[in-house]
């Protein structure tokens, strides 16, 4: 079994052939700051290296899943233009390793899955949601374009009528409609969440290997195609939003009434 390395916030479970990674800063509601953002970038790859995990599980700590980006860390982007790439380069690496990673991931959606957090949920395999949880893409609202992830991959799962309202206004999507429209496989009672993702679980470990991991890659070969050209115009355009005095001053005021 792979020893892994990550960084804080990030931690792998190791039971048979079953890993599962938690989101893990439960007192911040798993908001990502800067070394949860890197861990989601590298664990992909650490897991593809363990030659006896056969599936994923990735659920958050505590009552989220992950409420999007921790605020005090996105703020420092408004004046330090090198971190702010550096999050914008993350951004599209976590992407692109979720889409080449070759293990089937079963999302646990335990609670409040925002912004980013909404979209490595909506990347996963299969999606299981809470009947308590809810997905959100605030960026528009915080004067963002949704570049990582939203608006170039919700269009690709859902009515692309309802994709815009949801991403125009940041609304939260409650689990049922998530189902309704193609954002998430199935509702579990919370108290069920975690034992269902592990029987899933269990039962695609019991799978052929090859059998499941060539179908993967067939599909999410699709899925890289298409979003080839809107992903990299998504990073584009959201740099290009984090520069504007709309950003800046919606940014601050939501810091400040989160204090």
């Amino acid at each position: 079994m792979t020893s892994y390395d990550l960084p804080p916030g990030l931690t792998v479970e190791s039971d048979g052939p079953v890993r599962t990674v938690v989101i893990d800063r439960p007192g911040e509601l798993n908001a990502v700051n800067a070394d949860l953002h890197r861990a989601l970038a590298e664990v992909w790859r650490q897991l593809a290296a363990d030659r006896a995990a056969r599936v994923v599980i990735l659920t958050g700590s505590g009552r989220a899943f992950s409420a999007g980006g921790d605020l005090d860390w996105i703020t420092t982007f408004l004046d330090d233009p090198v971190a702010r790439d550096e999050s914008i380069r993350e951004g599209a690496q976590i992407i692109e390793e979720m889409l080449r990673f070759p293990l089937p991931v079963i999302a646990a959606v335990n609670g409040a899955a925002v912004g980013l957090g909404a979209s490595i949920a909506v990347l996963c395999d299969v999606v299981l949601m809470s009947e308590r949880a809810y997905l959100a893409d605030p960026h528009v609202a915080v004067g963002l374009v949704a570049g990582d992830g939203g608006a170039a991959f919700w269009p690709l799962l859902t009515p692309i009528l309802r994709t815009r309202e949801f991403l125009y206004t940041g609304d939260r999507i409650d689990a049922a409609t998530a189902v309704e429209v193609g954002l998430a496989s199935r509702t579990v009672a919370p108290d069920e969440l975690l034992g269902e993702a592990r029987k899933l679980a269990d039962r695609l470990a019991a799978q052929p290997p090859e059998a499941l991991r060539g179908t993967k890659r067939v599909v999410n070969m699709y899925l890289s195609q298409a979003l080839g050209g809107p992903m990299q115009a998504g990073f584009a355009a959201e740099v290009v939003s984090m520069q504007t005095p709309d950003h800046r001053e919606r940014l601050l005021a939501l810091r400040d009434r989160a204090r």
